[in-house]
Protein backbone atom coordinates (compact mmCIF):
# COMPACT_ATOMS: atom_id res chain seq x y z
CA UNK A 1 0.00 0.00 0.00
CA UNK A 2 1.32 3.43 -0.91
CA UNK A 3 0.19 7.04 -0.89
CA UNK A 4 -1.19 8.79 -3.95
CA UNK A 5 -0.21 12.45 -3.72
CA UNK A 6 -1.29 15.00 -6.35
CA UNK A 7 -0.77 18.74 -5.79
CA UNK A 8 -2.18 21.39 -8.13
CA UNK A 9 -2.36 25.19 -8.08
CA UNK A 10 -5.54 27.08 -8.97
CA UNK A 11 -3.39 29.03 -11.45
CA UNK A 12 0.09 27.75 -12.32
CA UNK A 13 1.10 31.09 -13.87
CA UNK A 14 2.36 33.88 -11.59
CA UNK A 15 2.91 37.51 -12.63
CA UNK A 16 6.61 38.36 -12.23
CA UNK A 17 5.75 42.08 -12.03
CA UNK A 18 3.50 41.75 -8.95
CA UNK A 19 4.91 42.27 -5.45
CA UNK A 20 2.65 39.53 -4.09
CA UNK A 21 0.32 36.90 -5.55
CA UNK A 22 -2.22 34.69 -3.81
CA UNK A 23 -2.59 31.05 -4.83
CA UNK A 24 -4.69 28.12 -3.65
CA UNK A 25 -2.78 24.84 -3.49
CA UNK A 26 -4.98 21.74 -3.74
CA UNK A 27 -3.47 18.47 -2.49
CA UNK A 28 -5.31 15.23 -3.25
CA UNK A 29 -4.24 12.33 -1.00
CA UNK A 30 -5.37 8.71 -1.08
CA UNK A 31 -4.22 5.15 -0.41
CA UNK A 32 -3.23 3.09 -3.44
CA UNK A 33 -3.31 -0.69 -3.07
CA UNK A 34 -1.25 -3.20 -5.00
CA UNK A 35 -2.96 -6.04 -6.87
CA UNK A 36 -2.60 -8.69 -4.14
CA UNK A 37 -2.81 -6.56 -1.02
CA UNK A 38 -5.44 -7.45 1.57
CA UNK A 39 -7.16 -4.83 3.68
CA UNK A 40 -6.22 -4.46 7.31
CA UNK A 41 -8.71 -5.92 9.80
CA UNK A 42 -11.40 -3.53 11.00
CA UNK A 43 -11.75 -2.67 14.68
CA UNK A 44 -15.25 -1.22 15.03
CA UNK A 45 -16.92 0.14 18.15
CA UNK A 46 -20.64 0.93 18.00
CA UNK A 47 -21.70 3.44 20.69
CA UNK A 48 -25.51 3.59 20.95
CA UNK A 49 -27.83 5.97 22.75
CA UNK A 50 -30.69 3.96 24.31
CA UNK A 51 -32.20 6.78 26.37
CA UNK A 52 -35.96 7.04 26.85
CA UNK A 53 -36.42 9.26 23.79
CA UNK A 54 -35.20 6.39 21.58
CA UNK A 55 -38.16 4.23 22.63
CA UNK A 56 -40.08 2.36 19.95
CA UNK A 57 -39.23 2.50 16.26
CA UNK A 58 -36.08 4.65 16.62
CA UNK A 59 -34.25 2.13 18.82
CA UNK A 60 -35.54 -0.86 16.86
CA UNK A 61 -34.24 0.54 13.56
CA UNK A 62 -30.90 1.48 15.13
CA UNK A 63 -30.53 -2.04 16.53
CA UNK A 64 -31.30 -3.40 13.06
CA UNK A 65 -28.64 -1.11 11.57
CA UNK A 66 -26.04 -2.19 14.16
CA UNK A 67 -26.82 -5.87 13.56
CA UNK A 68 -26.34 -5.23 9.84
CA UNK A 69 -22.80 -4.02 10.57
CA UNK A 70 -22.04 -7.20 12.54
CA UNK A 71 -23.15 -9.24 9.52
CA UNK A 72 -20.76 -7.34 7.26
CA UNK A 73 -17.65 -7.83 9.39
CA UNK A 74 -15.21 -10.43 8.12
CA UNK A 75 -13.29 -13.11 10.03
CA UNK A 76 -10.40 -11.41 11.81
CA UNK A 77 -12.30 -8.13 12.24
CA UNK A 78 -12.97 -6.88 15.75
CA UNK A 79 -16.15 -5.52 17.33
CA UNK A 80 -17.19 -3.84 20.57
CA UNK A 81 -20.55 -2.35 21.52
CA UNK A 82 -21.23 0.31 24.17
CA UNK A 83 -24.69 1.54 25.18
CA UNK A 84 -25.45 4.71 27.12
CA UNK A 85 -28.34 6.57 28.65
CA UNK A 86 -27.36 8.77 31.63
CA UNK A 87 -24.82 6.04 32.39
CA UNK A 88 -22.79 3.83 30.06
CA UNK A 89 -22.11 0.11 29.89
CA UNK A 90 -20.12 -2.26 27.71
CA UNK A 91 -22.55 -4.60 25.96
CA UNK A 92 -19.91 -6.42 23.94
CA UNK A 93 -16.24 -6.19 25.06
CA UNK A 94 -13.68 -5.74 22.28
CA UNK A 95 -13.25 -9.11 20.58
CA UNK A 96 -12.48 -10.82 17.30
CA UNK A 97 -15.62 -11.81 15.42
CA UNK A 98 -16.15 -15.52 16.00
CA UNK A 99 -19.69 -15.72 17.40
CA UNK A 100 -21.73 -13.04 15.59
CA UNK A 101 -25.06 -14.48 16.73
CA UNK A 102 -24.20 -13.90 20.38
CA UNK A 103 -23.18 -10.31 19.61
CA UNK A 104 -26.48 -9.72 17.81
CA UNK A 105 -28.38 -11.11 20.80
CA UNK A 106 -26.67 -8.61 23.09
CA UNK A 107 -27.66 -5.75 20.78
CA UNK A 108 -31.25 -7.01 20.54
CA UNK A 109 -31.63 -6.96 24.31
CA UNK A 110 -31.26 -3.19 24.45
CA UNK A 111 -34.31 -1.30 25.67
CA UNK A 112 -34.92 2.44 25.95
CA UNK A 113 -34.74 4.21 29.30
CA UNK A 114 -33.07 7.08 31.14
CA UNK A 115 -31.43 10.34 30.09
CA UNK A 116 -28.42 11.11 27.90
CA UNK A 117 -24.72 11.31 28.82
CA UNK A 118 -22.77 11.20 25.56
CA UNK A 119 -19.41 11.66 27.27
CA UNK A 120 -19.88 8.51 29.34
CA UNK A 121 -20.59 6.45 26.22
CA UNK A 122 -17.69 8.02 24.37
CA UNK A 123 -15.27 7.33 27.21
CA UNK A 124 -16.14 3.62 27.37
CA UNK A 125 -16.19 3.33 23.59
CA UNK A 126 -12.68 4.76 23.26
CA UNK A 127 -11.42 2.42 25.99
CA UNK A 128 -12.85 -0.62 24.18
CA UNK A 129 -11.64 0.52 20.76
CA UNK A 130 -8.11 1.10 22.07
CA UNK A 131 -7.88 -2.53 23.20
CA UNK A 132 -7.93 -3.74 19.58
CA UNK A 133 -6.09 -0.97 17.75
CA UNK A 134 -2.88 -2.85 16.96
CA UNK A 135 -2.62 -3.63 13.21
CA UNK A 136 -6.24 -2.58 12.58
CA UNK A 137 -8.30 0.24 11.15
CA UNK A 138 -9.98 1.49 14.34
CA UNK A 139 -13.17 3.53 14.07
CA UNK A 140 -16.20 4.24 16.24
CA UNK A 141 -19.80 5.01 15.28
CA UNK A 142 -21.44 7.18 17.95
CA UNK A 143 -25.21 7.59 17.58
CA UNK A 144 -27.45 9.82 19.67
CA UNK A 145 -30.84 11.49 19.32
CA UNK A 146 -30.49 14.06 22.07
CA UNK A 147 -28.60 16.74 23.92
CA UNK A 148 -25.87 15.78 26.36
CA UNK A 149 -28.18 16.70 29.25
CA UNK A 150 -26.47 14.53 31.88
CA UNK A 151 -22.95 15.00 30.52
CA UNK A 152 -20.28 17.59 29.80
CA UNK A 153 -19.68 18.70 26.20
CA UNK A 154 -16.14 19.89 26.96
CA UNK A 155 -15.40 16.41 28.29
CA UNK A 156 -16.61 14.98 24.95
CA UNK A 157 -14.11 17.13 23.08
CA UNK A 158 -11.28 16.10 25.39
CA UNK A 159 -12.14 12.44 24.76
CA UNK A 160 -12.15 13.11 21.00
CA UNK A 161 -8.62 14.52 21.29
CA UNK A 162 -7.57 11.47 23.33
CA UNK A 163 -8.94 9.23 20.56
CA UNK A 164 -6.86 11.12 17.99
CA UNK A 165 -3.75 10.57 20.12
CA UNK A 166 -4.47 6.84 20.08
CA UNK A 167 -4.97 6.86 16.28
CA UNK A 168 -8.69 6.13 16.63
CA UNK A 169 -11.32 7.70 14.35
CA UNK A 170 -14.71 8.90 15.63
CA UNK A 171 -17.80 9.15 13.41
CA UNK A 172 -20.99 10.69 14.78
CA UNK A 173 -24.58 10.10 13.73
CA UNK A 174 -27.38 12.44 14.78
CA UNK A 175 -30.75 10.70 14.89
CA UNK A 176 -33.98 12.69 14.54
CA UNK A 177 -34.21 16.45 15.07
CA UNK A 178 -33.13 17.19 18.63
CA UNK A 179 -29.40 16.35 18.84
CA UNK A 180 -26.75 19.00 19.32
CA UNK A 181 -25.21 19.53 15.88
CA UNK A 182 -22.36 21.65 17.22
CA UNK A 183 -21.01 19.05 19.63
CA UNK A 184 -21.46 16.08 17.27
CA UNK A 185 -19.69 17.95 14.48
CA UNK A 186 -16.84 18.95 16.79
CA UNK A 187 -16.42 15.35 18.00
CA UNK A 188 -16.29 14.08 14.39
CA UNK A 189 -13.95 16.85 13.21
CA UNK A 190 -11.58 16.41 16.16
CA UNK A 191 -11.76 12.62 15.82
CA UNK A 192 -10.95 12.64 12.10
CA UNK A 193 -14.33 11.18 11.15
CA UNK A 194 -17.57 12.35 9.62
CA UNK A 195 -20.92 13.69 10.84
CA UNK A 196 -24.07 11.99 9.51
CA UNK A 197 -27.73 12.94 9.83
CA UNK A 198 -30.44 10.29 10.14
CA UNK A 199 -33.58 12.35 9.70
CA UNK A 200 -36.03 9.41 9.71
CA UNK A 201 -35.73 5.95 11.33
CA UNK A 202 -35.92 4.13 8.00
CA UNK A 203 -32.66 5.83 6.93
CA UNK A 204 -30.61 4.26 9.74
CA UNK A 205 -29.64 1.04 7.95
CA UNK A 206 -28.54 2.87 4.79
CA UNK A 207 -26.55 5.49 6.72
CA UNK A 208 -24.75 2.88 8.82
CA UNK A 209 -24.01 0.99 5.60
CA UNK A 210 -22.64 4.10 3.88
CA UNK A 211 -20.28 4.73 6.78
CA UNK A 212 -19.23 1.10 6.82
CA UNK A 213 -18.33 1.31 3.12
CA UNK A 214 -16.10 4.28 3.92
CA UNK A 215 -14.18 2.57 6.70
CA UNK A 216 -13.87 -0.61 4.62
CA UNK A 217 -12.04 1.47 2.01
CA UNK A 218 -9.41 2.67 4.50
CA UNK A 219 -5.96 1.42 3.53
CA UNK A 220 -3.57 3.61 5.54
CA UNK A 221 -3.93 5.26 8.94
CA UNK A 222 -2.52 8.05 11.09
CA UNK A 223 -1.58 10.14 8.07
CA UNK A 224 -0.04 13.61 8.32
CA UNK A 225 0.52 16.07 5.51
CA UNK A 226 4.02 17.60 5.66
CA UNK A 227 4.18 20.94 3.84
CA UNK A 228 7.44 22.79 3.20
CA UNK A 229 7.38 26.30 1.72
CA UNK A 230 10.18 27.84 -0.29
CA UNK A 231 11.63 31.29 0.48
CA UNK A 232 9.21 34.12 -0.43
CA UNK A 233 6.19 31.83 0.10
CA UNK A 234 4.00 31.90 3.21
CA UNK A 235 0.72 30.52 4.51
CA UNK A 236 -2.24 32.82 5.00
CA UNK A 237 -2.56 33.82 8.65
CA UNK A 238 -6.32 33.19 9.01
CA UNK A 239 -7.68 29.69 8.26
CA UNK A 240 -4.69 28.73 6.09
CA UNK A 241 -5.55 25.06 5.47
CA UNK A 242 -8.85 23.21 5.17
CA UNK A 243 -10.09 19.85 3.96
CA UNK A 244 -12.77 20.14 1.26
CA UNK A 245 -13.50 16.47 0.49
CA UNK A 246 -14.95 14.08 1.43
CA UNK A 247 -16.11 16.57 4.11
CA UNK A 248 -15.27 20.23 4.63
CA UNK A 249 -13.29 20.76 7.84
CA UNK A 250 -11.00 23.55 9.03
CA UNK A 251 -7.67 21.85 9.81
CA UNK A 252 -5.27 22.94 12.55
CA UNK A 253 -1.68 23.52 11.40
CA UNK A 254 1.32 22.64 13.57
CA UNK A 255 4.81 23.96 12.83
CA UNK A 256 7.41 21.16 12.75
CA UNK A 257 10.87 22.59 12.32
CA UNK A 258 10.92 24.46 9.03
CA UNK A 259 7.78 22.79 7.70
CA UNK A 260 4.09 22.53 8.63
CA UNK A 261 2.26 19.39 9.75
CA UNK A 262 -1.46 18.74 9.28
CA UNK A 263 -3.19 15.64 10.63
CA UNK A 264 -5.27 13.82 8.00
CA UNK A 265 -6.20 10.60 9.84
CA UNK A 266 -7.24 7.58 7.79
CA UNK A 267 -6.70 7.43 4.00
CA UNK A 268 -9.23 5.63 1.82
CA UNK A 269 -8.52 3.78 -1.42
CA UNK A 270 -11.40 5.16 -3.46
CA UNK A 271 -12.16 8.51 -1.83
CA UNK A 272 -9.25 10.98 -1.73
CA UNK A 273 -8.84 13.53 1.02
CA UNK A 274 -8.63 16.87 -0.75
CA UNK A 275 -6.79 19.63 1.11
CA UNK A 276 -6.70 23.31 0.18
CA UNK A 277 -3.86 25.56 1.36
CA UNK A 278 -3.99 29.35 0.99
CA UNK A 279 -0.54 30.66 -0.05
CA UNK A 280 0.96 34.09 -0.61
CA UNK A 281 3.90 34.27 -3.03
CA UNK A 282 6.22 37.29 -3.04
CA UNK A 283 7.77 38.56 -6.27
CA UNK A 284 9.87 35.89 -8.03
CA UNK A 285 12.19 35.96 -11.00
CA UNK A 286 10.72 34.66 -14.29
CA UNK A 287 10.91 30.95 -15.07
CA UNK A 288 9.76 27.67 -13.50
CA UNK A 289 10.08 28.08 -9.75
CA UNK A 290 9.50 25.55 -6.95
CA UNK A 291 7.24 27.18 -4.35
CA UNK A 292 6.44 24.24 -2.06
CA UNK A 293 7.11 20.57 -1.35
CA UNK A 294 4.54 18.07 -0.03
CA UNK A 295 4.97 14.69 1.60
CA UNK A 296 2.82 12.37 3.74
CA UNK A 297 3.79 10.45 6.87
CA UNK A 298 1.54 7.45 7.56
CA UNK A 299 1.07 3.99 9.08
CA UNK A 300 0.31 0.80 7.15
CA UNK A 301 -1.66 -1.42 9.61
CA UNK A 302 -1.83 -4.39 7.24
CA UNK A 303 1.99 -4.52 7.22
CA UNK A 304 2.36 -3.40 10.87
CA UNK A 305 4.60 -0.54 9.70
CA UNK A 306 4.50 2.90 11.30
CA UNK A 307 5.96 6.29 10.45
CA UNK A 308 6.37 5.57 6.73
CA UNK A 309 7.06 8.45 4.35
CA UNK A 310 5.66 8.97 0.87
CA UNK A 311 7.65 10.37 -1.99
CA UNK A 312 8.30 14.11 -1.88
CA UNK A 313 6.46 16.05 -4.56
CA UNK A 314 7.55 19.51 -5.65
CA UNK A 315 4.96 22.18 -6.44
CA UNK A 316 6.14 24.41 -9.27
CA UNK A 317 4.79 27.67 -10.65
CA UNK A 318 5.46 29.31 -13.99
CA UNK A 319 6.59 32.89 -13.27
CA UNK A 320 6.04 35.06 -16.37
CA UNK A 321 6.58 38.68 -17.40
CA UNK A 322 3.46 38.77 -19.59
CA UNK A 323 0.91 37.20 -17.30
CA UNK A 324 -2.04 35.25 -18.69
CA UNK A 325 -4.29 33.34 -16.25
CA UNK A 326 -4.24 29.53 -16.50
CA UNK A 327 -7.08 28.53 -14.13
CA UNK A 328 -7.37 24.89 -13.05
CA UNK A 329 -11.09 23.86 -13.13
CA UNK A 330 -10.58 21.03 -10.64
CA UNK A 331 -9.03 23.33 -8.03
CA UNK A 332 -11.77 25.87 -8.68
CA UNK A 333 -14.33 23.22 -7.63
CA UNK A 334 -12.46 22.78 -4.35
CA UNK A 335 -12.42 26.55 -3.80
CA UNK A 336 -16.19 26.65 -4.34
CA UNK A 337 -16.74 23.73 -1.94
CA UNK A 338 -14.84 25.56 0.79
CA UNK A 339 -16.67 28.80 0.04
CA UNK A 340 -20.04 27.02 0.37
CA UNK A 341 -19.00 25.70 3.78
CA UNK A 342 -17.71 29.03 5.09
CA UNK A 343 -20.65 31.02 3.74
CA UNK A 344 -23.06 28.68 5.53
CA UNK A 345 -21.06 29.03 8.75
CA UNK A 346 -21.35 32.83 8.47
CA UNK A 347 -25.10 32.47 7.96
CA UNK A 348 -25.40 30.36 11.11
CA UNK A 349 -23.37 32.90 13.10
CA UNK A 350 -25.64 35.72 11.91
CA UNK A 351 -28.73 33.71 12.82
CA UNK A 352 -27.39 33.12 16.32
CA UNK A 353 -26.85 36.89 16.63
CA UNK A 354 -30.48 37.51 15.64
CA UNK A 355 -29.59 38.89 12.18
CA UNK A 356 -32.18 37.02 10.10
CA UNK A 357 -31.72 39.25 7.04
CA UNK A 358 -27.96 38.76 7.06
CA UNK A 359 -28.37 35.00 7.58
CA UNK A 360 -30.79 34.73 4.65
CA UNK A 361 -28.44 36.72 2.40
CA UNK A 362 -25.48 34.47 3.25
CA UNK A 363 -27.57 31.32 2.70
CA UNK A 364 -28.58 32.64 -0.73
CA UNK A 365 -24.92 33.27 -1.51
CA UNK A 366 -24.07 29.72 -0.40
CA UNK A 367 -26.90 28.36 -2.59
CA UNK A 368 -25.47 30.18 -5.62
CA UNK A 369 -22.03 28.79 -4.82
CA UNK A 370 -23.49 25.27 -4.62
CA UNK A 371 -25.11 25.76 -8.04
CA UNK A 372 -21.79 26.93 -9.50
CA UNK A 373 -20.18 23.66 -8.41
CA UNK A 374 -23.12 21.57 -9.66
CA UNK A 375 -24.34 20.57 -6.19
CA UNK A 376 -28.05 21.00 -6.87
CA UNK A 377 -29.13 19.14 -3.72
CA UNK A 378 -27.25 21.58 -1.50
CA UNK A 379 -28.48 24.57 -3.50
CA UNK A 380 -32.11 23.50 -2.95
CA UNK A 381 -31.66 23.03 0.81
CA UNK A 382 -29.78 26.30 1.26
CA UNK A 383 -32.19 28.36 -0.86
CA UNK A 384 -35.21 26.85 0.93
CA UNK A 385 -33.78 27.88 4.30
CA UNK A 386 -33.03 31.37 2.98
CA UNK A 387 -36.57 31.75 1.63
CA UNK A 388 -38.11 30.67 4.94
CA UNK A 389 -36.08 33.25 6.84
CA UNK A 390 -37.02 35.97 4.35
CA UNK A 391 -40.73 35.15 4.76
CA UNK A 392 -40.49 35.49 8.53
CA UNK A 393 -40.53 31.78 9.34
CA UNK A 394 -38.30 30.09 11.88
CA UNK A 395 -35.98 27.36 10.67
CA UNK A 396 -36.94 23.99 12.10
CA UNK A 397 -34.36 21.79 13.81
CA UNK A 398 -34.42 19.54 10.73
CA UNK A 399 -33.83 22.56 8.45
CA UNK A 400 -30.82 23.66 10.48
CA UNK A 401 -29.29 20.19 10.57
CA UNK A 402 -29.73 19.53 6.88
CA UNK A 403 -28.25 22.95 6.13
CA UNK A 404 -25.18 22.05 8.22
CA UNK A 405 -24.74 18.68 6.50
CA UNK A 406 -25.02 20.03 2.93
CA UNK A 407 -22.49 22.74 3.76
CA UNK A 408 -19.89 20.10 4.59
CA UNK A 409 -20.44 17.54 1.85
CA UNK A 410 -22.78 16.47 -0.94
CA UNK A 411 -26.16 15.44 0.48
CA UNK A 412 -26.84 11.70 0.47
CA UNK A 413 -30.36 11.02 -0.82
Amino acid sequence: MRVGLQPALNDINIDATQASSQRQLEISISAIAGDLEDRAPLNLCIILDHSGSMNGRPLETVKQAAIGLVDRLAPGDRISVVAFDHRAKVLVPNQVIDNPENIKKQINRLSADGGTAIDEGLKLGIEELAKGKKETVSQAFLLTDGENEHGDNNRCLKFAQVATGYNLTLNTLGFGAHWNQDILEKIADAGGGTLSYIERPEQAVDEFGRLFNRISAVGLTNAYLLLSLMPKVRLAELKPIAQVAPDAIELPVQPEGERYMVRLGDLMKDVPRVILANLYVSQLTPGHQAIAEVQVRYDDPAQDKMGLLSQRVLVEANVVQSYQPAPNPQVQQSILALAKYRQTQLAEAKLQQGDRVGAATMLQTAAKTALQMGDKGAATVLQTSATRLQSGEELSEADRKKTRIVSKTILQE
